[in-house]
């Protein structure tokens, strides 16, 4: 990688931090990132189990109002995800860096006390989320299991406890290149599945439920949507991929968010078309009720259930995959020197899975909890407090400084405070029902 100043482009001058340069024993080869990889990257951090947990969140809102509040939420994190490639980009242009990660960036704009802050949401997020797959993928499982086998339904904690071994002990025990193509192909069953239920679940919905609308329930639905729409942890690597192209950064974080956007809503629709809102005058009201496990059941048809819980096994088990190597990297840095040998893998892993499968045999039913916390704190302060923080510091600074700015998000200051006063009132929303309950 070699910095450079500027290069032309259809006579016009477009400034790029670096450029990705390989040497083939003849000659210097320039390998850019594409558009299309970067968003491929985007899209399949954003698309992971948090999709589960949207029906049984929006069902009481209706598909209206659901529909509405996933586009303010992926507006909401579309500028947050452009106001993070800003401060990268000018971090590593005053820094003089060729690469730096998230939370690089939060300790470099903000110091020591807001990349703590910032690391605890960030470990705060992995535990809590590695706790919701845990225990809604071992749940599936083992009423999967019990099916196939004939067996009573097994207790929940043993679903838990089977499903963190089994792929838990996969990852510990295979190479990367082994989980990688594994990985892949469980993607590939999820893509199968996610368009198969598109297609069956579209002939089950019911054209009244098109009319529901409940507008007041809408906010409790805000935080798992904001967890489904997170992305924004990845877009240093776009910005390092792209080499400093600010349009092409531009263009891969709004291609690769409105892809799951355009998922969710037609998973939402679907879904919450093929049951009905009167269900939940049957389900006690501190429950959750969860639509999918209803269409797991078969009430929908026998094929739509066996799809429904294919998809929702392999979403979770690749979401798992990416946050397990996610809180690996983090403890790796924090505890190990980069050289770590095979015998202390172990105690690293146990680090991992132990915790959040403990808290998950514990309290089997802790799915949305999770989920509803992680995307109340964990969210609202790496998606939104943190990033604009980060802007407003930045640009202060350089203005002072007379130096270049390069500003991804229009609006100014107004901008920013909207983006904190969101993601506080999220926050104020969260503690006062704790203490309302």
């Amino acid at each position: 990688m070699v910095p450079i100043k500027t290069v032309l482009k259809n006579s016009e001058q477009v400034t790029q931090l670096f450029s990705h340069l390989e040497f083939d024993g003849k000659k210097l080869n320039h390998q850019p990132g594409s558009v299309l990889g970067s968003s491929a990257l985007i899209a399949g951090t954003t698309v992971g189990a948090g999709i589960l947990a949207l029906p049984a969140v929006t069902l009481p809102s209706g598909i209206v109002p659901s529909t509405s509040g996933l586009i303010a939420v992926w507006l909401y994190a579309l500028v947050s995800g452009l106001l993070v490639a800003e401060v990268t980009l000018n971090t590593m242009r005053t820094e003089g860096l060729s690469s730096i990660g998230f939370l690089g960036v939060v300790e470099k704009i903000l110091g020591k006390v807001g990349a703590r802050i910032a690391g605890g949401a960030y470990l705060f997020m992995h535990y809590a989320l590695l706790v919701a797959y845990i225990t809604e993928g071992g749940e599936i499982l083992g009423v999967a299991v019990a099916k196939v086998w004939g067996m009573q339904i097994l207790p929940t904690w043993v679903g838990t406890m089977a499903f963190t071994l089994l792929f838990g002990g996969i990852m510990y025990l295979g190479r990367e290149k082994f989980i990688e193509k594994l990985n892949s192909a469980f993607v590939g069953i999820v893509i199968v599945s996610f368009l198969g239920l598109l297609f069956l679940g579209g002939r089950h919905i019911q054209s009244a439920q098109l009319l529901f609308q409940n507008w007041s329930a809408l906010g409790s639905a805000i935080s798992v949507m904001s967890v489904a729409l997170f992305f924004q942890n990845v877009v240093p690597l776009v910005v390092t991929q792209l080499e400093g192209d600010a349009r092409k950064i531009r263009q891969s974080i709004f291609i690769g968010s409105v892809i799951p956007l355009i998922m969710f809503l037609a998973w939402n629709a679907v879904i919450l078309g093929s049951v009905s809102p009167d269900m939940l005058d049957s389900t006690s009201g501190t429950s959750v009720f969860d639509p999918l496990q209803i269409l797991r059941g078969g009430s929908a048809g026998q094929w739509l259930g066996v799809l429904v819980s294919i998809f929702s096994e392999f979403a979770i088990v690749t979401s798992f995959i990416g946050f397990v190597y996610g809180l690996l990297d983090l403890f790796k840095d924090i505890f190990l020197p980069a050289q770590w040998q095979l015998s202390s893998r172990l105690p690293l892993y146990s680090l991992v899975l132990f915790p959040p499968m403990t808290l998950g045999t514990l309290n089997p039913s802790i799915f949305f909890t999770a989920l509803d916390y992680t995307g109340t704190f964990s969210i609202s302060v790496l998606g939104g407090i943190i990033p604009a923080l980060m802007s407003w510091k930045q640009r202060q600074e350089q203005e002072n400084s007379d130096s270049t700015n390069q500003p991804l998000v229009p609006g100014g200051k107004v901008t920013l405070i909207a983006i904190v006063g969101v993601a506080l009132a999220m926050m104020g929303r969260q503690i006062m029902s704790i203490y309302t309950k």
